[in-house]
């Protein structure tokens, strides 16, 4: 039995599961609901789309072998309780890098150019050409947090467009032509135009976008986040945002996740707001599904051949 905690997975990766029976854990995918299946199936493997896996699942499946997440962002996994059970955790990395990265950049263009805004007042009827000038990107100056396989895409990106990059990453192995490597985090706050996201989400980094780091921010900087929530202190972020010292904001992440309604983002016109959709494209459904599932064979044929 592989568990899915999702209500689907693209062809491709059912036709590699075929020799195992694929149950959906649906829509809603809460604690709860995850905890019961688990119980009721007992899967050797769970594929990770939504909700959390934490050890009071784990212990209700004692076959469990695997979990596989549906993308790269294993933080919803409870790593810790996987290692002290013996269960493996597996991402499927660079799956859905392209449409993280388009999407980073669809947010970044759509702060610059105030794209929703003009949307909404020329439906209504205003015509702003004579009193709205956009943000040019070309000479300013992108600053990546993270170059892994999305932050390299968003880097070169920022190159082609004429952009100073810089980039904060000790444990990146390779630097796109074009971009700077700088040695202070802080270096990228003083210093960009454009401030992008791009790390996972760990304890020692949490929150790490608070009152005194966004202090730092270039007075009208844009931030752009297509990681994760946590990272932000959202209501620090809400201020940045109101008293004028950001420009604007492009969010796919949040610390809680549906968004809480209410919400002060919600009331914040230069907050772009979308749900947490970036890697979620015609391809990356397909490659993140095959990678989750070409995950959960290794590991299973490693367990088979070792015994």
């Amino acid at each position: 039995m592989v568990l899915v905690t999702g209500n689907d997975l693209a062809p491709q990766a059912l036709e590699l599961l075929k020799d195992f029976e694929v149950r959906f854990a649906g829509k809603s995918c809460t604690e709860d609901v995850l905890l019961a299946l688990a119980k009721e199936t007992d899967p050797v493997a769970i594929i990770v789309r939504y909700g959390r896996i934490g050890a009071s699942i784990m212990d209700a499946a004692p076959s469990l072998k695997v979990i596989s997440k549906h993308g790269s962002g294993i933080d919803v996994i409870d790593q810790k309780a996987a290692a002290e059970r013996g269960i493996a955790v597996k991402a499927a990395v660079g799956a859905n890098a392209a449409a993280v990265a388009e999407h980073a950049w669809a947010l970044i263009l759509a702060c610059a150019k105030s794209v929703p805004h003009l949307n909404g007042r020329t439906r209504e009827g205003y015509w702003d050409k004579s009193i709205h000038k956009s943000i040019e990107l070309n000479g300013r100056t992108l600053g990546i947090v993270g170059l892994g396989e999305i932050g390299r895409r968003v880097a070169v990106t920022g190159v082609a467009l004429g952009m100073r990059v810089i980039a904060f990453d000790p444990y990146a192995n390779a630097v796109p032509d074009g971009v700077e490597l700088v040695n202070d985090l802080h270096d990228i706050y003083r210093n960009a135009d454009v401030v992008s996201l791009h790390c996972p989400l760990t304890e020692s980094n949490r929150g790490m976008l608070n009152r005194e780091t966004l202090g730092l921010f270039k007075n009208g900087a844009i931030l752009i986040n297509t990681a994760r929530g946590g990272l932000i202190d959202e209501p620090a972020l809400a201020d940045a945002l109101t008293n004028g010292k950001l420009y604007a904001s492009g969010l796919d992440s949040f610390a809680i996740e549906p968004m809480t309604v209410p919400h002060p983002f919600r009331q914040i016109p230069n907050a772009i707001l979308t749900p947490h959709i970036g890697g979620v494209s015609d391809a990356a459904y397909i490659s993140m599904g095959v990678g989750a599932a070409t995950n959960v064979l290794a590991v299973l044929g490693s367990v088979t051949a070792d015994g």
